[in-house]
């Protein structure tokens, strides 16, 4: 049967990730340890476990058809790859830090300065575009080191919580650009693919929309089952189902987790009672 080949990163945070966006899409697979490729028993579908690094060559070149990788990934390769799907996961920056010790005022400070970095195509860019000359040392690996070792008087890198940087007494200065991430794909499929990936971006968009929205059910008398509906942005309309209790129903709707509380309260003031929220495991619409 043919199939699509999708690679995700060999180890680390991207492929824990990846691996369980894969089994709430309801695609089974065996991750056999130290295996390069493993076919799915229920969905027609390869996955290639690569290193991040060699995955946006794998795509361009046509060995797989989408990937899930980081955006600051693709961004360094800089090759004629789509973006298909934000997917909202494994958010960093790619960022220019130096020692807790020295000044910074405004990126002119960074001329004639060492950068150590594993992002030099980025980074040369970024410089580039604003007229800085400096020297790029790259390092894979580890890169916050170099300041305390004598390697740089800088560093351009990824940073997810800032822990790093703190530990190795550095801060932020400035943020190139923001990274999640996302699904890759190679401009050059044939329609059968197309296809395929469709129906595979299909239960992706299902799985995204469930983990960031939340299931809530809630008592209202009937005279304001009106002034309570307006407030909760649902799908179409709320359900509303009559209590045991004359006078009283229970109304069943979604809330966007980002406008949570806000909603809650609203809701509370306009006269809910007993408000139960539930997750949602997927939502096809």
């Amino acid at each position: 049967m043919k199939s699509i080949n999708l690679a995700i990163q060999k180890s680390g945070r991207l492929n824990n990730h990846s691996l369980d966006l894969l089994d709430k899409c309801g695609i089974k697979i065996d991750n056999e340890k130290d295996q390069l490729k493993v076919k799915s028993a229920n969905f027609p579908v390869q996955v290639f476990f690569l290193r991040n690094s060699d995955i946006p060559k794998y795509i361009n070149d046509g060995v797989v058809d989408i990937a899930i990788i980081g955006e600051n990934t693709l961004i360094e390769k800089d090759l004629d790859i789509r973006i298909l799907k934000k997917l909202g996961f494994s958010k960093c920056k790619v960022s220019i830090a130096i020692p807790n010790n020295k000044k910074f005022n405004s990126l002119k400070d960074l001329h004639n300065l060492k950068i150590a970095t594993s992002y030099p195509n980025t980074l040369r860019k970024f410089l580039n575009s604003q007229n800085i000359k400096a020297n790029i040392h790259v390092i894979n690996g580890s890169v916050e080191i170099a300041p305390n070792i004598g390697l740089s008087d800088a560093i351009c890198d990824i940073v997810s919580s800032g822990s790093t940087l703190y530990k190795n007494n550095l801060k932020e200065v400035f943020v190139l650009h923001e990274s999640q991430a996302v699904l890759a794909i190679n401009n050059k499929l044939n329609k059968f693919k197309e296809e395929l990936i469709n129906r595979f971006l299909f239960r992706i968009n299902s799985v995204l929309k469930a983990r960031e929205s939340k299931y809530i059910l809630l008592n209202v008398p009937n005279n304001k089952i009106n002034a309570i509906s307006k407030i909760l942005p649902v799908l179409k309309s709320p359900t509303v189902l009559p209590l045991n209790k004359e006078g009283w129903s229970s109304l069943h709707s979604v809330i966007n987790e980002n406008a949570f509380w806000d909603v809650i309260d609203k809701i509370r003031d306009a006269g809910a009672e007993d408000i139960l929220v539930c997750p949602i495991e997927k939502m096809v619409l």
